[in-house]
């Protein structure tokens, strides 16, 4: 169930109930991510399972097929969910006094109860792949004690060992959890406040102002669309379905091969999630991980994004000159009288959060519901500027619900992950997997980051990208480091490379959306946007190369340096793979385009 599918007009008084029932639930959520950033200090252990209250019944309840067993089912773990939660929220005096062991039967039944809770949780938001790791994890940590050798561990008695899982922050209630409850939540309800009012639009409107009018300007419009729609929604599949059901339709329209339309939408939606501010949760939890602030989070990832979208830009133009793909027509790109009544839509919220971010003392999460606020207060209106109070309403709502849906898929990712870091960080497996890649590479940081980014296409390919982050770069994060590589660039590099199975077969999941949309061969699809996101395998090689490119604070020149070398390394490169030139033309601009990302690094 989501905004797009609540009934405009209820055809009964139960439609009518149904309906209000999903609204105030969707408020008393988004209510409640808001107040945790004005209230102070709540404890963990009160305010991260009300977390989980508030998001069990969209996980259990919107149930889209299954029939009548998923729909009892859902009942009954909705109802588990809640008692668990309530049972933790009711005794955390008594559970602090444990000290994360669990105190007799019942609390064991209770820890089982709560991990299959979660467990079933993430299956029904994201599909078996993670739960099944979680899985494995739960059962190497119970019986690790029997595998022989360097990967076995001295064993964890059971009551210690579920208890830290679950009645400690140790495990689900870790800090992992903490950054969905205070921050990922109020990020997500921001972007779902601006897209319900004419943010969204404006956003389209400024691509195809900006891009219309250039050789394929649909595909243009659609890269500029999606990076800055990304920044806000950071989810691929949203920004696929929602940018895509303007400009997929646009180039089919203008005669686009199939196969490259959908390449297009694909590569750029994927896209959308190393675009700051958002990143798909990864700034958030990456700011948990290594302790930093969120603005220097930002600060290094913008300039790796740009040169995703850059290499995506002269990819398309490669395939205009190939196709012969023409601008938009000139009725067809938006007045400037339209874009100058819309822009203010996403650009006064935008504004409100990048000021108290950069010119002010206060957290992320301040300056995000600051800019809640202010976008909320836009949706009285629309671009005539007329005072609409049941329009604002309705979007209010649609809204509220939107963000509501999003934040449990969220937390029943992050809620899961918990659970797999719980279990390496009690076991030292993290630490045993660390030694094996670091002997795997013999020393050589090159040969680590290879293996570490096999490791994140294989993860990634049925796990969500950040989910793939945490497990990889608890991991391989380590290896990295003691090989000399930064803590923020192991991180940025982990993060990039677990979004490799977007785009990269057999998984790929933004294809198979963009290939149903518009009715393309999944497989052309694929081999059309592995040329056009190269930078989603370039990149972090190309940072990693050149640190610079990470500290435009710090040193903005050498930064500035790096981008421009970076980005004319990526352009030939794409020239070669895409271009009409072929023999040794191809080889001259392939090795030209390696020879400039990789010769004189920036440090």
């Amino acid at each position: 169930m989501n905004a797009s599918n609540l009934p405009t007009a209820a055809p009964s008084w139960r439609g009518r109930v149904a309906y209000g029932l999903i609204v105030l639930w969707a408020l008393a959520t988004v209510g409640f991510h808001i107040h945790l950033v004005f209230s102070g200090l709540i404890p963990n252990l009160i305010s991260r399972p009300l977390h989980m209250i508030l998001v069990l019944p969209w996980v259990f309840l919107a149930v889209p097929s299954g029939g009548r067993w998923a729909r009892w089912t859902g009942w009954a773990f909705l109802a588990i969910g809640l008692a668990c939660c309530g049972f933790i929220i009711l005794n955390l005096e008594a559970l602090d006094a444990q000290y994360g062991s669990l105190a007799g039967p019942w609390q064991l039944v209770f820890a089982i109860a709560l991990l299959a809770t979660v467990l079933e949780m993430a299956r029904r938001a994201i599909k078996l792949a993670l739960p099944a790791v979680a899985l494995l994890a739960l059962a190497y940590g119970l019986l690790g004690q029997h595998i022989p050798g360097e990967f076995g561990h001295p064993g964890i008695p059971v009551n210690s060992f579920l208890g830290t899982l679950t009645i400690a922050e140790g495990g689900i209630w870790g800090p992992l959890t903490g950054i969905s409850v205070t921050v990922v939540a109020i990020f997500v309800i921001l972007g779902a406040v601006v897209g319900a009012g004419e943010g969204g639009a404006g956003f389209l409107l400024l691509a195809n102002r900006l891009a219309g009018g250039l050789r394929a300007g649909a595909a243009k419009v659609s890269v500029l669309a999606s990076a800055f729609f990304g920044s806000i929604s950071g989810s691929a599949s949203a920004n696929v379905a929602s940018t895509g059901a303007v400009t997929l339709p646009t180039m089919t329209r203008l005669g686009y091969p199939p196969a490259l339309a959908g390449a297009v939408e694909a590569v750029a939606s994927s896209g959308g999630q190393i675009m700051p501010p958002l990143m798909g949760a990864g700034a958030f939890v990456m700011m948990e991980l290594l302790r930093v602030g969120y603005t220097d989070i930002m600060a290094a990832a913008v300039l790796p994004a740009i040169l995703f979208f850059w290499a995506s830009w002269i990819g398309v133009d490669g395939f205009a000159g190939r196709y012969g793909l023409k601008p938009l027509a000139r009725i067809d790109l938006p007045s400037a009288a339209v874009l100058l009544r819309t822009v203010p839509f996403f650009l006064v919220p935008f504004g409100v959060l990048l000021g108290l971010l950069f010119a002010s003392g206060y957290t992320p999460q301040y300056a995000a519901a600051v800019a809640i606020f202010a976008a909320a207060a836009l949706l009285v209106t629309d671009r005539s500027f007329r005072i609409r109070p049941g329009a604002a309403l309705s979007r209010l709502a649609d809204a509220c619900v939107t963000a509501s849906r999003q934040i449990a898929t969220v937390a029943s990712i992050i809620l899961c992950a918990g659970i797999v870091i719980g279990v390496l960080n009690m076991t030292g497996l993290g630490v045993k997997i660390t030694s094996v890649i670091l002997s795997l590479s013999g020393g050589e940081l090159w040969a680590a980051l290879l293996l570490t980014a096999l490791a994140c296409l294989i993860l990634g390919m049925e796990v969500p990208t950040t989910a793939a982050y945490v497990i990889c770069v608890s991991i391989a994060g380590p290896s990295l480091q003691q090989l000399g590589l930064p803590a923020l660039h192991a991180h940025l590099f982990v993060f990039w490379y677990a979004l490799l199975s977007t785009i990269t077969p057999p998984v790929c999941g933004t294809v198979f959306i963009a290939a149903g949309m518009v009715g393309a061969p999944w497989f052309a699809v694929a081999l059309h946007a592995m040329r056009l996101g190269l930078g989603l395998y370039l990149v972090p090689l190309g940072f990693v190369a050149n640190p610079a490119l990470l500290d435009p604070i710090g040193a903005p020149w050498a930064a500035l340096f790096a981008l421009v070398k970076i980005g004319l390394g990526l352009a030939l490169i794409s020239r070669g793979l895409i271009g009409r030139h072929g023999g040794w033309w191809r080889l001259v601009w392939l090795v030209g385009g390696v020879a400039a990302i990789f010769a004189l690094p920036i440090n």
